[in-house]
């Protein structure tokens, strides 16, 4: 049988061959990731961490060590060919920059590998003969994938759950049990199909598991039609949306020489004229710029706020990122945060929202002032670093449900983005992906945050620099949206939040379930072997 040579040939693979086997494993991995979304991969590649992981007693080292290893080739694949994309932003100023390019294209998938290999490694100390041990990859697998999204401060991007997002109905499941509970679901449905090359003897019906995640499968898609037949797009009625994508250069966002032509850009383009019987911006009951849209701190150019409030009159509120400096600010002490400001018709600034999670390397440096001496800087060349906020909280808008503002990735935390307690309208998700070029990054970024979406039940409207912008309903719907690199207006209306979805009301009791589930079939076939 092809299936049993082929897992054979895995299993008794050593040193380089072995290592490599994995390498490419991860690397074709990463197909089912956006934006080719080639899920169906998976039962190919899963696969073959179990097999890794069956041959791990084999080879020179510890069964554990040898499955840790063969766990980070296999993650270090995964995330180069998935966050290549990062080495995009060393290049916006590769005098500066450049000579990190290959540190961060390669030390990123290797400090991230280790997490695979910490998932691989703990699955080798519980490992048992049967189907069994496919609940024991994907419980210890998850598990290093939540910490990869929580440890020194998460990095959730990717995670194998993502997988499983696309189609959209298959999506919906994330309403459930959320992302965490669907990477557990993703790993054991796809990795099932291992257990075909089991000996007779230690499965007595082989096709069994792979059986019961087809079914699986084939039920969460069920669950996802229905729940997109339950809940058409409905929405609030008196908002008329109207998102700016400038499609600026970073060489230009981020000078303020440029100030006068960044302005004049975004005017122009706000006060669009987008239909025979438009009238522009005045049409419009919520104008929306994305993250950090001035190369000045916007409170301190009166001019600028002259010509927005000019724009904006009589009845648009403006809702826009923008650095703003701290009010303790000095030459010699500087402080900033990345900020959105919420700003009415007459100029006068309603609310500010300061980003809580800071990317680390591009907004701050661990240990900045240490590394600063040595010469150092963050990819935003802010002297000192970005300030954190104090924490995630709603806005008022007025003319609209309250809104909960997400910048740039903290979109992606699906488990803190909205806080506890709090039911906003809408999500407004600010974001400057031109760092990253022509990439997959960026839809990587619209598929996380369109996830979350679905996650909580509510509508998301995305305002990015160079795209994707888009506006998408609670469940997951794009309504309007603008392709990656173009510039140009949307208009759109605001769809309307739905209830609290099972996720939102239980977090990741779903995942507890399935680990305690997993790790008790585990332990009563070790007693019973």
């Amino acid at each position: 049988m092809i299936v049993t040579r082929l897992a054979y040939a895995v299993m008794l693979a050593f040193g380089w061959r072995r290592a490599i086997i994995a390498f490419l494993a991860g690397v074709a991995s990463a197909l089912a990731l956006a934006p080719i979304n080639a899920w169906p991969i998976l039962f190919l590649t899963f696969p073959v961490l179990i097999w890794l992981v069956d041959g791990s007693a084999a080879g020179r080292w510890s069964g554990t060590m040898a499955a840790a290893v063969a766990g980070w080739c296999f993650g270090f694949g995964y995330f180069l060919a998935g966050l290549y994309w990062v080495g995009y932003a060393f290049l916006v100023d590769a005098k500066t920059f450049g000579w990190l390019l290959p540190v961060a294209v390669a030390g990123l998938p290797a400090y991230l590998a280790l997490f695979t290999a910490l998932g691989l490694a703990a699955a080798r100390l519980i490992w048992v003969r049967g189907p069994e041990r496919v609940l024991a990859l994907a419980a210890m697998l998850t598990a290093a994938e939540w910490l990869r999204g929580h440890l020194l401060s998460g990095f959730p991007w990717n995670t194998f759950g993502y997988a499983l997002t696309e189609p959209l109905a298959l999506a919906q499941s994330v309403s459930l049990v959320g992302i965490w509970g669907l990477t557990f679901l993703c790993i054991a449905i796809c990795a099932s199909p291992a257990v075909l090359a089991d000996d007779l003897a230690d499965t007595a019906h082989p096709r069994r598991a792979p059986f019961i995640g087809v079914l699986i499968l084939a039920g969460l898609a069920s669950y996802g039609v229905a729940r997109l037949w339950q809940h058409p797009t409905a929405y609030v009625s008196g908002v008329k949306l109207r998102i700016m994508q400038p499609n600026l250069q970073q060489d230009e966002k981020f000078n303020y020489a440029t100030k006068a032509q960044v302005m004049e850009r975004y005017l122009r383009l706000s006060d669009r004229a987008t239909g025979p019987n438009s009238n522009g911006v005045h049409d419009v009951t919520h104008l929306i710029w994305p993250e950090s849209a001035f190369p000045f701190f916007l409170t301190r150019e009166p001019d600028a706020l002259a010509q927005i409030t000019a724009l904006l009159k009589p009845s648009t509120e403006l809702i826009t990122g923008a650095v703003r400096a701290a009010p303790t600010a000095s030459a010699s002490n500087p402080h900033a945060y990345n900020s959105v400001y919420v700003i009415d018709p007459d100029g006068s600034i309603r609310g500010i929202y300061d980003k809580v999670h800071l990317v680390p390397f591009g907004e701050y440096l661990p240990l900045q002032r240490l590394l600063e001496r040595l010469g150092l800087k963050q990819l935003t060349k802010m002297v000192g670093g970005f300030q954190s906020g104090d924490r995630r909280r709603a806005m008022d808008v007025p003319g609209a449900p309250k809104m909960l503002p997400l910048i740039c990735y903290e979109a992606i935390f699906p488990g803190t983005a909205v806080p506890r307690g709090e039911r906003p309208g809408w999500l407004v998700n600010v974001t400057n992906d031109g760092w990253f070029g022509i990439s997959s990054g960026p839809y990587q970024h619209f598929q996380q945050a369109r996830v979350l979406a679905i996650a909580v039940g509510l509508p998301l409207v995305r305002a990015a620099n160079t795209g994707i912008s888009a506006v998408v309903d609670p469940v997951g719907r794009i309504v309007n949206s603008l392709p990656l690199g173009t510039e140009g207006v949307l208009d759109s209306s605001l769809p309307r939040a739905i209830a609290p979805t099972p996720y939102v009301r239980f977090g990741d009791s779903a995942l507890i379930l399935f680990m305690v589930a997993s790790l008790i079939m585990i332990a009563r076939r070790r007693m019973h072997p």
